[in-house]
């Protein structure tokens, strides 16, 4: 039976012994290596010839730059990231860098096996308890189809649906590009008419999409 390598980058050598025991226990799987920082996590993972890596987030060296780093130099291996950061922005520059799947460190042992075995599966997993609309939408794709569609977006129109998808407020947005507040709204009304988007979800994914929203 083939078994699936994982490999564990994780920079407390406890979590690493447990995360290691526990994928040993599963008749499936095995662990091939270990890190403890991400910086040589491209070579350790190819010498090992892993399939999964467990990406701790907050390790120095992890992250999303890491994420996108190593599935550059290693199109082929899956990303599991594993992290304490519940918010949603985590969350999508992780899924937006490459991971496959996203598990909190306060879930239980069986999510992380369900999630290893989602993503070896070609799936993407997301810890059950995330539910913000903008990552289920990410993850899912339940998007309007006019999302991909090209626009002829003004330059003052493009920034404010960067800004926007940042998570700025027509406020911030005015101040930002020291403009008013009507004049915000009115650009990104014009955005998003142009790329007929109807929530600000779509505008997320579409600024995803477009590589405006960069994991650094």
């Amino acid at each position: 039976m083939h078994k699936l390598r994982i490999f564990i980058a994780d920079d407390h050598t406890v979590l690493r012994e447990g995360l290691t025991m526990l994928i040993e226990s599963q008749l499936d799987m095995e662990v091939v290596g270990h890190a403890a920082d991400g910086r040589s996590l491209g070579q350790l993972v190819q010498h090992c010839q892993a399939d999964i890596v467990i990406m701790d987030v907050s390790m120095p060296g992890g992250g999303a730059q890491a994420t996108a780093h190593l599935l550059q130099s290693c199109p082929n291996i899956q990303v599991v990231a594993l992290t304490r950061h519940s918010e949603a922005g985590y969350v999508r520059q992780l899924l937006h860098a490459g991971a496959r799947g996203y598990v909190l460190k306060g879930a239980g042992a069986g999510e992380l096996i369900d999630a290893i075995r989602t993503v070896a599966a070609g799936g993407t997993y997301l810890d059950s308890t995330l539910t913000d609309r903008a990552v289920q939408a990410f993850v899912h794709g339940r998007i309007e189809k006019s999302v991909v569609a090209e626009a002829d977006l003004s330059e003052r129109e493009a920034e404010v649906v960067r800004l926007t998808a940042y998570g700025y407020t027509n406020k911030e947005v005015a101040a930002q590009m020291g403009i008013s507040i009507k004049t915000a709204d009115t650009y990104k009304a014009r955005a998003m008419e142009k790329l007929g988007l109807h929530s600000r979800a779509a505008l997320v994914r579409y600024a995803l999409q477009r590589g405006w929203l960069n994991p650094t």
